[in-house]
């Protein structure tokens, strides 16, 4: 089998298994002509000339490896139904958890406003500070995190944020217990949102949650809460989310996501108060690619099914 490997990918597959073929790609370019009868590809997943080439151009290929947790590009760009698809499930656990609780805690600890003091050479404290403040979120101590979307990054996050103190809630496609915490849907928003105090979103893009994160709901939060989104920008309306910054009906939003990205230079977002944002870093790292793909070559190889399959 031939093998398609992006060259920025954060492994080499060396030694390369027996009877595979690897080629490695630019990903910002579309494939060469002596590469699109290969069998099989690992991709970063996000749209370029590479998938549109997958969809229409490859005869031969049967397998799509996706480094992304989901596989809404791939399944974007028509790949034909005999594609095997499989993602990334696992593979951003831990990176996409570290970012989501260094968001939450430069919120509560006010880091971004202690950044722009130091730019300015201004000393900012010591003086006392409440642990628990009334007129914003003032630390994660026994605050209540509900973690939107409780999947395998989720699941990973919520021990972190209970070690650090919170009391952590999931909601999911269904209800019940995942992971040992108590894990609700959709229809609950209305009861929970009211009593969160970080709200941290890992939903997926989908139909079903554009502007999940819309005006009527950002109104049942508190006005010291905090939103922190670690999943996809289109699950928020972003023109509702300034506008409840603005009118200091939200605490503060930390967003490593948007809608449209690169985020245009003409966003609000860029000027929204109390808001932190990151470009996109939280994912970018996968860890355990190389063994997830050398296990689906020895499937690929045997003809058996592959792990982890989106389709």
């Amino acid at each position: 089998m031939k093998l398609l490997i992006p060259a920025d990918a954060p492994f080499t597959l060396d030694p390369v298994p027996e009877g595979v073929v690897v080629a490695t790609y630019d990903p910002h370019a579309p494939l060469p002509a002596a590469l699109l009868d290969a069998d099989a590809a690992v991709v970063w997943g996000f749209a370029g000339p590479v998938l549109t080439q997958l969809a229409s151009r490859m005869p031969n290929l049967r397998w799509v490896q996706a480094m992304t947790a989901g596989p809404d590009a791939l399944l974007a760009a028509g790949l034909p139904g005999h594609i095997q698809i499989t993602v990334g499930r696992g593979f951003h656990d831990r990176t996409v958890t570290e970012l989501a609780v260094a968001l939450t805690l430069a919120a509560t600890t006010d880091l971004h406003r202690y950044a722009a003091k130091q730019r300015a050479h201004e000393w900012a404290g010591p003086g006392f500070r409440p642990l628990h403040d009334p007129d914003r979120l003032a630390t994660i101590i026994d605050a209540q995190v509900l973690i939107w979307g409780f999947g395998s990054i989720g699941q990973h996050m919520a021990p972190v944020f209970t070690a650090l103190g919170a009391h952590v809630r999931g909601v999911a496609t269904t209800a019940g217990e995942r992971a040992g915490y108590p894990c609700f849907t959709d229809a609950d928003l209305p009861r929970l949102l009211p009593e969160t105090e970080v709200l941290v979103m890992v939903l997926p893009h989908a139909p079903s949650t554009r502007n999940a994160l819309n005006a009527e709901r950002l109104a049942l939060m508190k006005s010291t809460a905090w939103v922190v989104n670690v999943g996809r920008g289109t699950c928020v309306d972003e023109a509702a989310l300034v506008a409840a910054l603005e009118a200091g009906r939200l605490g503060g939003a930390a967003l490593d996501v948007f809608a449209v990205e690169p985020l245009p230079a003409d966003s609000p977002l860029w000027d929204a108060p109390r808001t932190i944002l990151t470009p996109h870093v939280a994912g970018g790292r996968p860890l355990g690619v190389e063994a997830a793909v050398r296990a689906n070559i020895a499937h690929f190889l045997a003809g058996e099914p592959l792990e982890l399959r989106a389709t």
